[in-house]
């Protein structure tokens, strides 16, 4: 059965030096988020611009309701595509003032008609006040803003949204992106949306896709990639734990040097290639351990990180293994740099997210 929008077996390159091979992902169904994770310059734009038409698909098939759009032989012309893209640079018409750059999109012939009109779409992205200014009169966060509204309001089959908030202020970045999150699912818009930020895709996306050393590493739900990151590279791109060194007494059950028995609630995932008795790394993130003031297992504090409703404390072992521990911030007391800090024994994670020794 075909799927809403499907990539299949492609190879994408901006360049002779640089291929993004054997891709494989898909839109199950219409209004689903798609967002595309990765470190800077490993090709996410470039896959963006390719889905667009505005870049050659150097092997494999992608499909779009049901039609073919781009293969070796099949490049269908961008502006019969029905996709909207939304660069990170901003395109704006600069002899357009803000108002104008947006409704272009509704001068277009659409299959359907769109939820939103003008001036719910100026509010929501609060670009009200300066509606009649023109690009070079508005902040890159504005343009940017703009842009997003215009591509929304073009009522597209798909949505390319390319570091669609790189450029916006901290505080309003949260409320657009629910705003976003809101439209597209009101109004039955895919998307694909290229960020580097983990906690941005985690929000927006139905499912994810990581994009490292020009492949895809895993393409999953966010909850999936959070709990069972299916590579190291995905591990290591995250930033969200460390791994230390265990030996396998049982797939529900392992142990540490100086941890003691780690015993897992729903097993380990992925124990398969390994045996009882086998070395391996395990992945622990802040939130797997507890602290308890009165434990006997204790270890010394490097370093402690506030953020906001927790801490987390980076722990070290005798071996320097740094252990991190999440601690909600309304602990009733704080512990400081080389200070004995307590873990609640016997320890018990949900997910025991193993890999092979290097």
């Amino acid at each position: 059965m075909k799927k809403f929008f499907e990539v299949n077996d492609a190879t994408f390159s901006s360049n002779k030096e640089h291929n993004i091979r054997k891709i494989n992902f898909n839109i199950s169904k219409r209004g689903e988020i798609i967002c595309l994770l990765g470190p800077s310059g490993v090709g996410k734009t470039t896959i963006l611009r390719t889905i667009a038409g505005l870049e050659r698909l150097k092997s494999g098939e992608i499909w779009l309701s049901g039609q073919l759009i781009s293969s070796t032989n099949v490049s269908i012309n961008p502006e019969k595509r029905k996709i909207a893209l939304s660069f990170q640079d901003n395109c704006l018409f600069p002899h357009k003032n803000v108002l104008e750059n947006i409704t272009v999109g509704l001068q277009k012939e659409n299959t359907r008609n769109f939820l939103y009109s003008p001036n719910e779409i100026l509010k929501i992205f609060q670009l009200e006040k300066i509606k009649n200014k023109f690009p070079h009169e508005v902040s890159s966060g504005e343009a940017q803003r703009v842009s997003l509204a215009r591509s929304l309001i073009s009522s597209p089959d798909l949505l390319l949204l390319d570091e669609p908030f790189s450029n916006i202020d901290p505080i309003l970045k949260e409320e657009l992106q629910k705003s976003i999150k809101d439209i597209l699912k009101k109004t039955g818009t895919s998307a694909i949306i290229v960020t580097h930020d983990p906690n941005e895709a985690f929000y927006l996306a139905d499912k994810c896709g990581i994009i490292i050393n020009n492949s895809l590493e895993q393409f999953d739900t966010p909850y999936n990639i959070y709990h069972f990151p299916g590579t190291l590279n995905v591990v290591n791109f995250l930033k969200r734990g460390t791994l230390v060194n265990v030996r396998i007494l049982s797939k529900t059950q392992l142990k540490h040097h100086y941890l003691g028995i780690i015993n897992g609630k729903f097993g380990c995932s992925n124990l398969n290639p390994f045996n009882v008795g086998n070395s391996v790394k395990l992945l622990i993130q802040p939130e797997d351990l507890h602290h308890d003031d009165n434990s006997k297992l204790k270890l010394k504090i490097i370093d402690r990180k506030f953020r906001g409703t927790n801490f987390i404390y980076t722990l070290t072992t005798p071996k320097k293994e740094l252990i991190p521990v999440l601690v909600e911030s309304h602990h009733q007391h704080f512990h400081e740099k080389n200070e004995e800090f307590g873990i609640k024994t016997p320890i018990n994670i949900d997910h025991l997210v193993c890999f092979e020794k290097n």
